[in-house]
C-alpha cells in the first residue's frame, strides 16, 4: 500500500490544531465576560451619577423652597407697618384734591420715621412721582408680567403687600406694599428699607447651604442662583453672561421649565432648574433659576481607567489560560502523535509493526482496534492477492464472449436491415404498380366496382405511408442528428404545395431553424393528418412565431378536434384515433421524435379553447439558427 503526499501542501499538527480549537473558544469567552463586566459596570456608575444628581436637584429645590417659606413669614410680619402708612399717604392724595403734584410726599416720609419711600404710580405703569430718586420715571411696561399685576390692584379697592425684594443694583433688600387711589386713577406704593437683615442673612445662608451640596457631589462643579431678571443672586449683575441671560429670558423664563445644554468638547453638562415660587398672592415673582454645571468628564476618565484595568486582566488570563492549554494538550495528545507515526510505518508497506500501548484507556482501546485492523488488512489483502489471477481469467473469458456477441449482433443487424430493405423496397415497387393499375381502373369503372377500387387505392397509399414511417424511423434511429441552419419557410411552402386540394393558409417567414434533412417529415405528417381527418370545408392555418432564441409553430385545422382523453397520449408510439381512417399510430410519434431530436417539444391544444370539437391545434418549437451576416 503506497501513500502519495503533495510537496507543497503543510498539514499543521493534531496538537496545534487542539490548541487553535481551545484558544478560540476560551478568548472569545474571557473578551465576552470582560466586556460584559465593563458594561455592567459603566451602567452602574452611569446610574449612580443619575442618582446622585437626582439626589441634589431634589435637595437643592427643597433647600429653596424652605428658604422661601421663612423669609416669607418675616416678609408678612411688616404688612401692619406699612398699612398703617398708607392712612397717612391716602389723606395727603385727598387733602390735594388726587393731584400728585401738590402732594408733600418728603413730609409724609418724615412723619413714617424716615425709612419709608413713597411712589405715585400713574395709569402707563411710569413711576410719576417719588422720594426715591433712583425710581423716578421707572416704566414697568418693560415687565409685562409685574405690569398687568399693578394694573389689576390700581382698578381694586384692597391695600396689597409685597414680598422683601432684593435690589441687585444697590444691595438693599426692600419691603413693598400697594393702595389704589380712590379714583383708581393712581396706584399708591410704599417701599420700606428693613432695619433688621434676618431676611438676607438667611437668603445668604441658603446659598452657603446650596454651596456644601458642590462638596457632597463629586460630579458638581458649581452652583449658581439667578433671579427672573437674570442676575446672578448674591454676586454682582456684571458676572452673568449675556449667553446665559438669553437661555434665562428667552428659554426658561416662557417654558418656566428646566433646561440642559450639554457641551461634549470640554465634558461638561450644564442643569437651569427653575423653581417656581411665584405666589398669586403677591405680585412679584420671586422664582429662582439654579445653575449646575456637572463635570461628565470626570466619569468618562473613571470609565476610561476601567477598560483599561479590565483590559490588562483579560489579556493576562488569556496568556495564563494559553500557556495551561499548551501544556496540557501536549500531554494529552502525546499519545496520538505516537500513533500516527506508527501508522505512518505500518501505511509505508510494515505490516508487522504494531501500535504502541499508551497508558489511558481510551487510546489504549483504539491502538488495539488498530491493531486488530491491521491483521485483518493483511489476511484480506492476501485474499485478494489469491483471487486477483481467477478475476483476470474471467475477465480475459468474458473480453472474449462480449467480442463474439458484439461481431453476431453487429451481423444480425446487417442482415435484418438488408432483409428490411428489399423487403420495403420490393413492397414499394409493388405497390406502386397496384397504385397504377388503381388508377387505370378507377379512370375506367363507375358505380359499385369503382367504389371498390376507390376503397383498395386508399390502403395501398397507407402501404406505403407504413413503409416511408418505417424508413423515417429508422433514419431518426441509426443516423446521429448533424443540424445545420435551415430555411423553415421553403420546407412549410414544399410541403403545402403537396397537398393542392387542401385549403392552407399561411403568411410566411424569414426565421432559420437549426434542423436536417427530416425536418419536412414533421409537415407532411402534420398536414396529411389533418386533411385524412378534417372532413368537408377542412380550413388548415401554419403560423410561425419568433420567441428570443427559438421559433413556435402552429399547424391548426378546423376539423372534429382531439378528446380531451387523448391529448395526453396523442404522441406516443401506435397510438391511434378512433376513425376507420387511422393509420398504425406512428405519424404523431415520429413528429415528437423528429422535434426532441432538434431539441424542441411539441404539444396538442384546442384551436379555440375549451372547445375541442372545433377544432385542434399542434404546436411544437425549434431552437433558431444564429445567422452570420
Amino acid at each position: 500500500m503506497t501513500r502519495t503526499t503533495n510537496a507543497d501542501q503543510k498539514d499543521w499538527p493534531f496538537t496545534y490544531i487542539f490548541i487553535l480549537a481551545i484558544l478560540l473558544i476560551v478568548i472569545p469567552t474571557i473578551g465576552a465576560i470582560s466586556i460584559h463586566d465593563y458594561f455592567q459596570e459603566q451602567e452602574r456608575m452611569t446610574s449612580d451619577l443619575a442618582t446622585l444628581q437626582n439626589v441634589t436637584e431634589e435637595s437643592i429645590r427643597a433647600s429653596v423652597v424652605n428658604a422661601d417659606a421663612g423669609l416669607k413669614l418675616f416678609d408678612d410680619a411688616l404688612n401692619d407697618r406699612l398699612k398703617t402708612g398708607f392712612t397717612l399717604f391716602l389723606q395727603e392724595y385727598n387733602r390735594t384734591g388726587g393731584d400728585p403734584a401738590e402732594m408733600d410726599l418728603a413730609g409724609i416720609k418724615e412723619k413714617m420715621g424716615g425709612t419709608i419711600d413713597l411712589y405715585v404710580i400713574n395709569e402707563s405703569g411710569v413711576v410719576e412721582y417719588t422720594t426715591y430718586p433712583p425710581d423716578q420715571g421707572l416704566d414697568f411696561k418693560k415687565i409685562p408680567d409685574f405690569y398687568a399685576d399693578i394694573t389689576a390692584l390700581r382698578l381694586g379697592d384692597s391695600f396689597t403687600a409685597d414680598r422683601v425684594v432684593y435690589k441687585q443694583s444697590t444691595g438693599q433688600i426692600r419691603k413693598y406694599a400697594y393702595m389704589p387711589t380712590p379714583d383708581h386713577r393712581y396706584l399708591l406704593e410704599l417701599g420700606f428699607v428693613p432695619e433688621a437683615f434676618a431676611d438676607e442673612r438667611n437668603r445668604v445662608r441658603s446659598m452657603e447651604n446650596l454651596q456644601e451640596l458642590v462638596a457632597l457631589n463629586p460630579y458638581l462643579d458649581s452652583i449658581r442662583v439667578y433671579n427672573i431678571f437674570a442676575d446672578p443672586v448674591g454676586e454682582p449683575a456684571s458676572t452673568a453672561s449675556p449667553e446665559t441671560r438669553r437661555l434665562v429670558t428667552e428659554v426658561i423664563l416662557p417654558s418656566r421649565s428646566d433646561y440642559e445644554v450639554r457641551d461634549t468638547g470640554s465634558g461638561k453638562l450644564i442643569r437651569y432648574l427653575f423653581i417656581d415660587l411665584k405666589d398669586p398672592g403677591y405680585p412679584s415673582d420671586m422664582s429662582l433659576i439654579i445653575e449646575l454645571t456637572y463635570n461628565t468628564a470626570l466619569i468618562e476618565q473613571q470609565l476610561d481607567q476601567l477598560l483599561l484595568y479590565r483590559t490588562a486582566i483579560a489579556l493576562l488570563a488569556i496568556v495564563l489560560c494559553s500557556a495551561a492549554i499548551f501544556v496540557v494538550t501536549r500531554r494529552l495528545t502525546r499519545p496520538i502523535a505516537e500513533i500516527v507515526d506508527d501508522i505512518e510505518i505500518i501505511a509505508r508497506g510494515d505490516l508487522d509493526h504494531t501500535i504502541r500501548v499508551a497508558a489511558t484507556r481510551e487510546v489504549r482501546v483504539l491502538e488495539q482496534s488498530i491493531n486488530r485492523m491491521v491483521g485483518t488488512l493483511k489476511s484480506t489483502i492476501q485474499r485478494i492477492r489469491e483471487s486477483e489471477e481467477t478475476i483476470r481469467e474471467y475477465s480475459d473469458a468474458l473480453e472474449e464472449q462480449v467480442r463474439e456477441r458484439t461481431a453476431d449482433l453487429q451481423e444480425s443487424t446487417e442482415r435484418a436491415n438488408l432483409y428490411l430493405d428489399v423487403l420495403t423496397h420490393d413492397i414499394n415497387n409493388m405497390t406502386n404498380t397496384a397504385s397504377l393499375y388503381a388508377d387505370l381502373l378507377l379512370e375506367e369503372l363507375e358505380g359499385e366496382p369503382r367504389e371498390y377500387t376507390e376503397k383498395v387505392h386508399r390502403s395501398l397509399q397507407k402501404s406505403t405511408q407504413i413503409i416511408r414511417n418505417v424508413n423515417t424511423i429508422r433514419q431518426i434511429h441509426e443516423e446521429r442528428a448533424a443540424l445545420a441552419p435551415v430555411v423553415l419557410d421553403e420546407v412549410i411552402r414544399a410541403e403545402i404545395g403537396h397537398h393542392p386540394d387542401t385549403s392552407i393558409r399561411y403568411a410566411g417567414t424569414d426565421v432559420h431553424v437549426l434542423a436536417d434533412g427530416l425536418l419536412s417529415e414533421i409537415f407532411t405528417n402534420l398536414i396529411g393528418n389533418a386533411a385524412k381527418f378534417g372532413g368537408q370545408d377542412l380550413e388548415i392555418t401554419i403560423r410561425v412565431e419568433e420567441r428570443e432564441d427559438e421559433a413556435r409553430v402552429t399547424v391548426e385545422d378546423t376539423g372534429p378536434g382531439i378528446p380531451d382523453a387523448m391529448k395526453g397520449q396523442l404522441f406516443s408510439r401506435f397510438t391511434r384515433g378512433g376513425s376507420e381512417k387511422s393509420g398504425r399510430g406512428l405519424g404523431l410519434y415520429i413528429c415528437r421524435m423528429l422535434v426532441e431530436r432538434y431539441g424542441g417539444r411539441i404539444w396538442v391544444e384546442d384551436r379555440v379553447p375549451g372547445e375541442p370539437e372545433r377544432g385542434a391545434a399542434i404546436r411544437f418549437t425549434l431552437r433558431k439558427a444564429a445567422m452570420q451576416n
